[in-house]
C-alpha cells in the first residue's frame, strides 16, 4: 500500500499533470462533502528558509485562507483542518504560545470575510487548557458565523482521537450505569453520536501534507473508510492546484466500503 502512496505523489507531482486539474473539470465530478487535511511541514518550510518555526506556521495560516475560499467555491461541505493536537503541547513553549495566538490573529483578521461568504466556524477538540484569548477568539467566530448554513471550516484544536474515543466511551458508560441506556441499544451509530463530531458527516477525503504517511492520532474512528491521500507539497506550499489534484484523484477511485 505503501508503494501505491509513494507512486501517487511521484505520479502527480510532476507540472505536466497539472492542467487537467482545473476548477471547471473538478466540478464536473462528484465533490467530497468533508475534506479532512493534517497541515503539516511549516517547521520544515521555514528551517529551508533559514527561518524560525513559527514563521512556517503563520505562512501556514494564508493557507488555510485559500484552502478554505476553494473549498468552499467547489461546494464542500465541511473542512475540518488538525489545528493543533493533545501531543503538540510537547513541543518547545514558544513555539506553543505563537500557535495558540494563531486562530486569534487568523479569525480576527478573516471573520468578516468567513461571515460574508456564508462560512460556519466550528471546533472540535478539548477546550479545557486552551488560553482564555484562544477560546475567546473561536468562541466569538462560532457566534457570529452559526446564522451561516454554507461550508463548516472545523477546526481540530487540543484534539486526539484516542481521547476522543474515550471520553465517548466514558459518556456511553456511565449513562449505562445510571439506567438510562441499554447496552443492547450500543452500536456503531449510537457511539458515533457521543463524539465530539456527532453533526458532521464522516471525512470522504483525508489529506496530509509533507510527505508524512500517518495519521497521527487525528479521527480515528471517523477516517475508517475515507479516501487517504499523501502528497510531499509542505503546508506552507499548498495550493489551489493541489487540492483540486488531490480531489481529481479522489474521483478516480471507487469506493466500496467493504462491498465489491
Amino acid at each position: 500500500m505503501l508503494n501505491i502512496l509513494k507512486n501517487w505523489k511521484n505520479q502527480h507531482s510532476a507540472a505536466s499533470n497539472m492542467e487537467c486539474y482545473t476548477k471547471e473539470n473538478i466540478l464536473k465530478g462528484e465533490i467530497p462533502e468533508h475534506i479532512a487535511i493534517i497541515m503539516d511541514g511549516n517547521g520544515r518550510w521555514a528551517k529551508k528558509r533559514a527561518m524560525p518555526r513559527i514563521a512556517g506556521h503563520h505562512e501556514g495560516m494564508k493557507v488555510v485562507r485559500q484552502t478554505t475560499k476553494l473549498a468552499n467555491e467547489l461546494g464542500v461541505k465541511a473542512l475540518t483542518l488538525y489545528a493543533f493536537s493533545t501531543e503538540n503541547w510537547k513541543r518547545p513553549k514558544l513555539e506553543v504560545d505563537f500557535l495558540m495566538k494563531l486562530p486569534e490573529e487568523f479569525l480576527g483578521t478573516y471573520l468578516p470575510e468567513l461571515v460574508e461568504e456564508n462560512v460556519r466556524v466550528r471546533m472540535t477538540g478539548d477546550r479545557e487548557g486552551l488560553p482564555p484569548h484562544t477560546i475567546r477568539a473561536v468562541e466569538k467566530a462560532i457566534r457570529d458565523t452559526e446564522n451561516n448554513d454554507g461550508l463548516i471550516l472545523n477546526f481540530a484544536l487540543n484534539y486526539g482521537g484516542r481521547a476522543e474515543i474515550v471520553r465517548a466511551a466514558k459518556k456511553i458508560a456511565e449513562e449505562a450505569k445510571k439506567g438510562t441506556l441499554n447496552t443492547e441499544e450500543i452500536d456503531e451509530k449510537l457511539f458515533s453520536d457521543y463524539l465530539m463530531t456527532e453533526t458532521l458527516q464522516d471525512p470522504d477525503l483525508l489529506i496530509r501534507t509533507s510527505g508524512e504517511i500517518r495519521l497521527s492520532n487525528f479521527m480515528l474512528w471517523q477516517l475508517a473508510y475515507s479516501e487517504f491521500l499523501f502528497t510531499d507539497v509542505l503546508w506552507p506550499d499548498f495550493k489551489d492546484v493541489h487540492l483540486l489534484q488531490a480531489i481529481g484523484e479522489y474521483q478516480r477511485r471507487g469506493r466500496r466500503f467493504g462491498g465489491i
